[in-house]
């Protein structure tokens, strides 16, 4: 039988009745993920997604990379169907793990019987698998505890399964059943993992970039679109709205306190925000804030920023410092162009001395200058729309 990737499901199992809609959103979103890399089966049985390649034309090491960053799956292995038969069984381990047995210096078998009916029990395969094992490779040791290897023996409805260590996969939620949200994407560090952890927890996204040309340059705007493309992986396709946010920030410099621009600025983003969630469906707002790590990013001045709007405010990384934000953003990828020296708009606007705690009857006041109606829907109806990826 051919080489097959399987999807081992993590909290996905826990989900009771509604379990069955998770594992479809799953194999929705990993056919999406595979249509580029051949012609693929997806099907769930008994805890296990299994993706089959149907002809010799499957790009199977894409497929493999593409599946461990499909949310949903706690692990992603690639393994050996073969006949439900012990010698058999015994002999795709050996064919299959070769280069794994011969690097190893310690291994063990583990093995599980979904199917009743064959005649050797769970510990019986493993007792018999690993002592031919250790019988053909005088190298190997067997080490219950830390092995190097574990040969992993599946025996279930259809077929036996052999595979060696499993690695991580996504985890989280498959994309889509937590809803659909607008995701703030400047070109920092913390944004894009937001946006992803967010992605993480079974939330579709689309992403918000506010423009400010000529303060901001071209090659900004492409570096968050560049952002946007190494999130969809993950995320899968995404749309950008990018927002001309120029006047705006002028008319602030005009006529607002200095002290107060960063923070009434950001209840700009989360009025334009809230109107792009309207149009599109969405239900909620993320953003990339991180508690005391900026002064727009006080306690207070979060408070000031989230009353313009009644939607919900996710901040998954209001809680960890820069070191644990920059560890995921180099996981997924998205740290080295998070990093290229291209100004985004709240730099190049920053002020001298910004206000650390600003309350709402402040900013309310400084408002009162602005026809803040007009401001959001000449922004809003000049969105460029930008489509990231063909997933």
């Amino acid at each position: 039988m051919n080489e097959i990737i399987l999807l081992k499901l993590g909290e996905l199992v826990l989900k009771g009745l509604n379990r069955r809609s998770f594992e479809e959103k799953l194999m929705s979103n990993a056919r999406r993920r595979l249509r580029a890399l051949g012609s693929f089966q997806v099907t769930t049985k008994q805890s296990i997604t299994y993706v089959e390649p149907l002809n010799d034309d499957c790009d199977m090491d894409g497929a493999f990379e593409a599946m461990k960053k499909v949310f949903g799956a706690a692990g992603v292995c690639r393994c050996r169907a073969c006949e439900k038969d012990k010698d058999v069984m015994l002999a795709a381990v050996k064919d299959f793990l070769a280069p794994q047995l011969a690097a190893a210096r310690t291994f063990k078998v583990e093995s599980k019987r979904s199917d009743k009916a064959f005649p050797l029990n769970s510990i019986q395969i493993s007792q018999y698998i690993g002592g031919e094992l250790d019988d053909a490779y005088p190298h190997l040791t067997a080490d219950m505890h830390h092995p190097d290897l574990t040969v992993y023996v599946e025996v279930r409805d259809d077929a036996a399964f052999i595979h060696g260590n499993t690695e991580p996969g996504a985890g989280g939620l498959p994309v889509g059943m937590g809803g659909h949200a607008v995701s703030l994407l400047s070109g920092g560090i913390d944004s894009p993992v937001a946006s992803w952890m967010m992605a993480k927890r079974g939330l579709c996204l689309d992403m918000v970039h506010f423009f400010s040309y000529p303060y901001t340059s071209e090659e900004a705007k492409q570096k968050v679109l560049d952002l946007a493309r190494l999130l969809t992986p993950w995320t899968g396709r995404l749309v950008v709205h990018v927002v001309p946010f120029t006047a705006i920030q002028e008319e602030l410099r005009r006529s607002c306190p200095e002290e107060l621009f960063t923070i009434l600025m950001r209840r700009f983003m989360m009025r334009i925000s809230a109107e792009v969630a309207r149009r599109v469906g969405a239900g909620a707002i993320v953003t990339g804030e991180s508690l005391g790590q900026v002064a727009s990013q006080t306690m207070e001045a979060m408070q000031c920023t989230g009353a313009v709007t009644s939607l919900p405010i996710f901040r998954p990384v209001v809680g960890m410092d820069k070191e644990e934000i920059v560890r995921i953003s180099r996981k997924i990828g998205t740290f080295e162009t998070s990093i290229l020296p291209y100004e985004d708009c709240c730099t190049v606007f920053t002020p001298k001395h910004p206000k650390l705690r600003p309350t709402m009857e402040e900013c309310a006041a400084a408002e009162e200058k602005l026809d803040v109606e007009a401001m959001v829907k000449d922004a809003v109806d000049n969105i460029e729309r930008i489509r990231i990826g063909a997933e």
